[in-house]
């Protein structure tokens, strides 16, 4: 296996580079309240740089619903934002049917119901779906929260679980991060992808890489991954080596 500069050298010469990046735990800290994430400076500044650089493309691939993200990242064009998993492109995505948009209010509805009085469990609506936090709830009331949710929500038809960090995601639709890297490949017409990322959820995307990509895990954990690094600063000091390499 190469090393990490080897793979960074590599991609860095590539006519067409795609930098696909989670964003909680990879661009910004984690934090108890998700409203109050940022990225760190030093990653927004070399996001910044390497999206000015010719024919690199710096997306931001997250499970936050899409206005979140760029209310919390600060990015917008030519920086682009996917959000929801994949299910929200800046561009355009996540229109759901009439079927798909009762399910989404039944499930609203239902979920609701049950994280009611529940302290510390959140939950957030997105365009084709709802993701419950459970961060900065007990664990034995997460536990029963999140059990229920499995049990019951989770179960419907045409409902789609996908499990992260203290949160799960439910959609009415079919979506995930490796899907929606493929997508941004083909539109883009990138030679090599970059992807780095943190939660189970961004298991899918490593899966997906193809020779000459590169998957960076942050933090501990299974993976795929073929490099892995400690935190988001080690992130940023990547970005950077990368943009320099670039340049």
């Amino acid at each position: 296996m190469n090393t990490l500069d080897e793979d960074l050298a590599a991609l860095a010469a590539v006519p067409h580079l795609l930098v696909a990046l989670d964003f909680d735990g990879v661009l910004a800290p984690i934090v108890d309240v998700p409203s109050d994430a940022r990225p760190l400076p030093e990653s927004a500044a070399a996001i910044e740089a390497l999206a000015a650089l010719p024919h690199t493309t710096v997306a931001l691939l997250s499970g936050r619903g899409l206005a979140d993200l760029g209310t919390v990242s600060g990015f917008g064009s030519p920086v682009r934002l996917i959000g929801s998993h994949g299910g929200e492109f800046d561009d355009g995505g996540a229109v759901l049917d009439d079927a798909q948009r009762d399910r989404l209010d039944r499930l609203t509805t239902e979920l609701r119901e049950l994280v009611d009085g529940e302290p510390g469990v959140a939950l957030e609506d997105k365009l084709a779906g709802v993701a419950v936090h459970v961060r900065n709830a007990e664990p034995a009331v997460a536990t029963r929260v999140l059990e229920a949710v499995r049990s019951g929500p989770a179960t419907r038809p045409g409902i789609e679980a996908t499990p992260g960090k203290a949160v799960l995601d439910l959609s009415v639709m079919r979506m995930n991060k490796g899907a929606a890297l493929d997508v941004l490949r083909e539109r883009i017409g990138a030679d090599a992808v970059l992807f780095a990322g943190d939660d189970v959820t961004d298991e899918t995307a490593f899966a997906r890489l193809r020779p000459g990509d590169m998957g960076v895990k942050v933090g501990p954990g299974e993976t795929a991954a073929e490099h892995r690094v400690d935190a988001p600063a080690d992130v940023a000091a990547l970005l950077e080596r990368l943009r320099a390499a670039r340049s």
